[in-house]
């Protein structure tokens, strides 16, 4: 018997099996040569897939090479630059005040894109705030599951709850990718999920809607939805570091 609350999400139908391969699948990436010495240049690389990936998740899609030049002026894709790069410094905050780094996680994503007094501040919805409230409460200890299904939670409640104005899937894809560097699951950045969200993006917008239903099934299609991305990520972090030996 157990008081956690996201354990019999481990009893669902076929999720216990798909965790397991993500995490195995992301320990055998996590073993690539190219991390030895070349671990910065691998991690900024996904970084940047990862920010152009969450932009067209967000409806604003560009081509990765301009944005790597630096001609995109797009304020969404700007701000999905802006979270990509904070998150390594915001991971020690994250467990600790979960609400304020969601908070500045919106400041960054949605400057320029929504008015200045709405930057930060989530609607003035009691039952969103009392979900949002559970849901920092589990980011700050209340569960002992996978971090890659705590993160599936925190992103597919963000996805549901929208608390914020603007590109609130940003601060979700954000808050997901939080959860995994700041557990020490993926203490690097190094699995750009949001990548592996964008080339199933059917499937993610799909499930994303029947996670928000609640119903086993519906988390179910999201857990396994989530797992599958996260083994999407894994192959390409093998590919980056592929790339970047070739280059070497």
């Amino acid at each position: 018997m157990t008081n956690d609350p996201l354990a019999p999400l481990l009893a669902l139908a076929d999720i216990a099996p798909a965790v397991e391969r993500a995490r195995d699948r992301v320990d055998q990436a996590m073993r690539h040569r190219a991390l030895r010495r070349h671990g910065g240049q691998v991690a900024a690389e996904v970084s940047l897939r990862s920010a152009v990936a969450s932009a067209a998740l967000e409806g604003y899609a560009h081509e990765r090479e301009a944005v790597r030049a630096g001609t995109v002026t797009d304020p969404v894709l700007q701000g999905t630059l802006r979270v990509a790069g904070a998150l390594p410094g915001l991971a020690d905050r994250w467990q600790q005040a979960p609400r304020q780094v969601l908070a500045r996680l919106h400041v960054l994503a949605a400057r320029d894109v929504v008015p200045g007094e709405e930057l930060g501040r989530p609607v003035a919805d009691p039952a969103v705030g009392a979900r949002l409230d559970g849901l920092a409460g589990l980011v700050a200890g209340g569960t002992k599951v996978s971090p890659l299904v705590l993160a599936a939670v925190v992103h597919g409640e963000l996805l549901a709850l929208r608390p914020f104005a603007g590109p609130s899937g940003v601060v979700a894809r954000g808050a997901a990718r939080l959860v995994l560097i700041a557990t020490g699951f993926d203490p690097r950045g190094l699995i750009g999920v949001d990548v592996g969200h964008h080339e199933r993006e059917p499937e993610y917008v799909g499930s994303a809607g029947a996670f928000a239903t609640g119903t086993p099934d519906g988390l179910r299609s999201w857990l396994r939805h989530y797992m599958a991305s996260v083994e999407l990520a894994a192959d390409q972090l093998t590919a980056v570091g592929d790339e970047i030996l070739a280059a070497a």
